[in-house]
């Protein structure tokens, strides 16, 4: 039997768990801002992909631009995500983000966002964080990234970069922060290094200069 008992005689046990459902959703929250939520994603869900088990079909793209966002704790229920741009929103925290395991590319430029910092993600490989105000480059943790944008930030000293981690980083834009130097920055196979011009030190060649700006720190 039902802990519940029918608001009516002729109403089955089936039918009285699901009204019951109904108002224990509608006590979290549910409600016209949630429906709201839904249509929003569901108009920025893409590219229907096999999930890794092969035995499904899953969105694996999902972009939500411009619409004002200050919570993207619905990611939850997209875990199958590999493309995610929530790019021109209001977002300060991207703890979200942890659920996506398969995520293999990322932007949220941007945003009202402080820290870059994530939970590892597996798999991701870019990520862009343009144009926040982020002051640190801490919390970086995903092995296989390669491209990493800190693009118009507030970032004055490098750290948390560890090149054990971070061994497949290639390309690291820095331009438009307050860098004082390039110390921090030790990545194996970094390739691509973008830093303001005021880094350059006035007495290296243009040479050492252009060798600087393609990731090479070292002036003679």
């Amino acid at each position: 039997m039902s802990d519940e008992e029918p608001d009516d005689e002729n109403e089955t046990e089936e039918e009285v768990e699901e009204k019951k459902e109904e108002r224990e959703v509608e006590r979290e929250g549910g409600g016209e801002g949630d429906e709201e939520e839904e249509e929003m994603v569901k108009e920025g869900l893409s590219l229907l992909c096999k999930t890794g088990n092969g035995l499904a079909h899953a969105f694996v793209k999902l972009e939500v631009r411009e619409k004002e966002l200050t919570d993207i704790t619905f990611i939850h229920n997209y875990i199958h995500l590999r493309y995610v741009d929530l790019s021109d929103n209001l977002l300060r925290d991207l703890s979200p983000l942890a659920f996506l395991r398969h995520l293999l590319w990322l932007k949220v430029d941007n945003n009202r966002l402080t820290s870059a910092s994530i939970e590892e993600l597996p798999y991701l490989q870019i990520a862009s964080f343009a144009n926040n105000h982020i002051k640190d480059s801490n919390g970086i943790f995903h092995p296989r990234l390669t491209s990493l944008n800190l693009r118009g930030n507030a970032i004055e000293v490098l750290s948390g970069l560890n090149p054990n981690i971070l061994s497949n980083l290639h390309t690291v834009e820095l331009r438009g922060n307050n860098l004082k130097s390039t110390a921090g920055i030790y990545l194996p196979k970094l390739k691509n290094l973008y830093l303001v011009r005021e880094l350059v030190p006035k007495q290296c060649t243009r040479a050492c200069a252009a060798e600087l700006h393609w990731g090479n720190s070292s002036c003679a």
